[in-house]
Formats: C-alpha cells, sequence, structure tokens
C-alpha cells in the first residue's frame, strides 16, 4: 500500500475537502485526487462520498482510518526504534504546546536544549491544549507541553511539570473590589469572561461552581488567555487567569477557603516509541518540577 496515498487520504478526512489535503502536503488538488484514485483502484472501495463541496467518509473510508493510522504510526515508530540504536540525539523532534506555555514555561528549556542538542531539528506547532492533545493520539507530534486533561486517555502518559494556581481577576476599579470580602456566590452575579468551553481550563473552573450548585454568567468566551486578560482590565467582565499573568492591569479576589490551580506538564503516546531526541527533552522537563515557577 502506497504511503503517500494514505496520507493523502487521512488529510482529506481530517480537513474535509481535498482542497485543504493540498494544502497541508503542499501538493496541488489534481495530485490529491490521483492519489486517491490510485488507493481506491488498489482497494477497489469507494473512500469519499463527493456531494457538490462536500467530502465526507464512506462506510469503506471509516474502516480504513483507524487502520491508516496504525500503519502510519507503526512505520514511524520502527523508524525512530532503529535510529535510537545509534545512541545520537538528531533528527526533528514535532512538539505541540500551547501558547501561553510556549510564551511562559517553555523558553529556558527550548534555549537550553537547543544548546545541548544543536542536530536536532524542532518542528514546534503552538496548538490549544485540547488540539495538542489529539496531536499525541493521532500521532502527529511526538511530545506535547499543555495543561493537562483532568480525565486522561488511557493511551496518553502524563507526567506533570509544574502547578499553575489560578485567580479570580478583574479590573483594579471593579465593583467586587470595593465591596471588600466576596464569596463564590458573588462573583457568580457578575459577567465573567471564560476559556472556550472545549477547554480543560474552562471544566477545571465550572466545576468549581458546579459543586457549589452555582453557574457562573458567562457572557463572553475565548480560547485566548491575553484577549481574557484585555478584556478584563477594560472592566466587562471577571474572569480566571494563571498567576503567572497578573500584574497591575488586573486585580486579583481572595476567595476565602478557595485555592484554584491546573497542572501544566508533558503527554506523550504510551504505545509509541519515543526518539532519543524526545528522551533528552523530556529529561529537560523533568529537572523543571522541583523548582518554582516562572514568572510572566
Amino acid at each position: 500500500m502506497d504511503l503517500a496515498n494514505l496520507n493523502a487520504f487521512i488529510a482529506i478526512a481530517e480537513t474535509g475537502s481535498f482542497s485543504g489535503a493540498g494544502e497541508r502536503l503542499h501538493l496541488t488538488q489534481p495530485a490529491i485526487s490521483k492519489r486517491i484514485a490510485g488507493l481506491e483502484q488498489q482497494l477497489k472501495v469507494r473512500l469519499f462520498d463527493r456531494l457538490g463541496r462536500e467530502v465526507g467518509l464512506t462506510e469503506a473510508g471509516r474502516a480504513l482510518l483507524p487502520r491508516a493510522y496504525q500503519i502510519l504510526n507503526v512505520l514511524d515508530d520502527t523508524r525512530r526504534a532503529l535510529t535510537n540504536l545509534t545512541g545520537e540525539v538528531s533528527g526533528r523532534l514535532t512538539l505541540a504546546t500551547s501558547h501561553h506555555i510556549g510564551l511562559h514555561r517553555l523558553p529556558p528549556v527550548l534555549r537550553t536544549f537547543t544548546r545541548e542538542y544543536p542536530n536536532v531539528a524542532l518542528d514546534i506547532q503552538f496548538l490549544d491544549s485540547e488540539v495538542a492533545y489529539e496531536e499525541i493520539l493521532h500521532g502527529r507530534a511526538e511530545v506535547a507541553v499543555i495543561t493537562l486533561a483532568p480525565d486522561p486517555h488511557n493511551l496518553v502518559r502524563a507526567t506533570p511539570v509544574w502547578d499553575d494556581p489560578l485567580d479570580f481577576v478583574v479590573a483594579p476599579e471593579h465593583s467586587l473590589i470595593s465591596n471588600g470580602r466576596v464569596n463564590l456566590a458573588d462573583i457568580a452575579g457578575h459577567p465573567a469572561v471564560f476559556p472556550g468551553g472545549n477547554t480543560f481550563t474552562h471544566h477545571i473552573v465550572s466545576r468549581l461552581f458546579e459543586a457549589q450548585g452555582l453557574t457562573p454568567n458567562i457572557a463572553m468566551s475565548t480560547n485566548y488567555l491575553e484577549t481574557i486578560k484585555m478584556m478584563v482590565s477594560i472592566g466587562l467582565a471577571w474572569s480566571v487567569l494563571p498567576r503567572t499573568m497578573l500584574d497591575e492591569q488586573v486585580a486579583s479576589i481572595a476567595l476565602p477557603g478557595i485555592q484554584l490551580s491546573r497542572q501544566l506538564g508533558y503527554i506523550v503516546h504510551t504505545e509509541r516509541t519515543l526518539s532519543n531526541a524526545a528522551r533528552a527533552f523530556m529529561s529537560l522537563l523533568d529537572a523543571q518540577v522541583d523548582l518554582p515557577g516562572i514568572p510572566a
């Protein structure tokens, strides 16, 4: 089975279009179509239904997709295992990380890694933690440094590195500041800007309110913490931000008996052979575990 054809098949399945697959693989749409035609001819089945601009997997296509992932992952795994025999730390390391961690936590680690292992080509993908999680599950990234999921998948091994305290924040002139002592119910009555509902951080904060029978008044949501901070700073809403992001633009609200935090760390696929480069990078992350949080 031609691996280039399988890659084209996966790209179409994930992007939902031949043109999107072409952009991902840096190929023309006719070239993508030719690869799929070859694969369909070889397997003697139709893999996609094409209805106008809509492209969907047929029953055969849905059956092939998990097997296509498996075939490519086994091949990549074999290549890494053979390369590891040399003991060299070289080659390409595909690393996924969130924008926040990439800005506030990783720079010292990356600086050390590139200095100690100059023969490694780093491919860094900045993604939401939840998307990076899927990249690991599907084998498109070798290591992801993210906000760890509260309930990790059984094929994912998660290693905590940093405890990331979260603070309730408002604009310095917000009424919640002038009201003195406040509780979670007081905060729930004011408009909030939350991380997107699909994010791990959203689930962590929502569980806190649910445990007390409260529903926060979520007026807006965005996955970008810098945008949340801006919205809070101009008085549009309250929110929850990592303590490393706090400065004079926002004011922290202390809630008696409540300490909220999330775990930042790295994940790998449990059934994947890790490259020497990945192991070296993970060792540097492990060395960060007992260090205090790096200020923003």
